[in-house]
């Protein structure tokens, strides 16, 4: 489904990463870990098609090439990337833009009482008060409230890869279990194919199977299973010539 090969990204012509090389299939769960401020945001930005950055090398998407598509074209393939901290949006609500942004992926009218009440639907299972469909995007909500609202804007519009940037940071206990298990019900459902960005194992560890990769030195230097993600936050990060190794600091 998604394929970057050999993908070097600079921001201000500073090179941030070199020879990405990352392939997730449809409906796999992959994890991307790394210290932080190693690039691991920077990877999901190339892929969403943050023009603040450029790429060298190739990403395609279900065998298209979308190096040269803006973050628009590629939210319309299907590609949705949710932040650690979710933007406000003034003067939109969240159902004013989900209309328009369904009606732009479908090219059909959206029929009102059903679209209300699947929303509704969605709140309630997000326990997130129903007042969220009528209000402006994220203003005045908490950072649990933001990520509830990002994941019902995810089941309506049902992306097919998932990219999730630590949106378990900040969150509470219940709120956590209310999006991991949000996630989960998803996967099953939909099979989309996720790539989650994390320092923990709460959220991953909601997947019976996942592979991982370690980002480190402007290059992934490790891939594995969860028993690789298990020493990584037992042991910490390590590199030592061309071979990945676990701190014992």
């Amino acid at each position: 489904m998604l394929e970057m090969t050999n993908v070097n990204l600079f921001i201000n012509e500073k090179k941030l990463l070199e020879n990405i090389n990352l392939k997730i299939n449809a409906g796999e769960v992959h994890v991307l870990m790394g210290k932080n401020g190693v690039g691991k945001s920077s990877i999901a930005s190339s892929i969403m098609g943050n023009p603040n950055y450029k790429v060298e090398g190739s990403i395609k998407y279900d065998g298209q090439e979308i190096t040269n598509l803006n973050i628009y074209e590629r939210a319309k393939l299907g590609i949705y990337l949710l932040n650690q901290t979710p933007m406000q949006i003034e003067g939109v609500t969240n159902a004013e833009m989900l209309r328009i942004a369904l009606s732009e992926k479908t090219g059909e009218a959206i029929n009102i009482l059903k679209f209300n009440k699947e929303l509704e639907s969605i709140c309630t299972s997000l326990e997130l008060d129903k007042s969220f469909i009528h209000r402006e995007i994220n203003v005045g909500a908490s950072g649990g409230e933001r990520k509830k609202v990002e994941l019902l804007h995810m089941w309506m519009l049902k992306p097919s890869f998932i990219i999730l940037d630590e949106i378990d940071s900040g969150l509470d206990v219940d709120a956590l279990k209310i999006v991991a298990k949000s996630l989960k019900e998803y996967h099953e459902k939909y099979h989309p194919a996720i790539l989650i960005i994390t320092h923990s194992d709460t959220l991953i560890n909601t997947f019976d199977n996942y592979f991982v990769h370690v980002l480190n030195d402007h290059q992934i230097v490790a891939n594995g299973s969860k028993e690789l993600a298990k020493e990584v936050l037992t042991k910490g990060f390590k590199r030592t010539s061309d071979t990945f190794v676990i701190s014992e600091n």
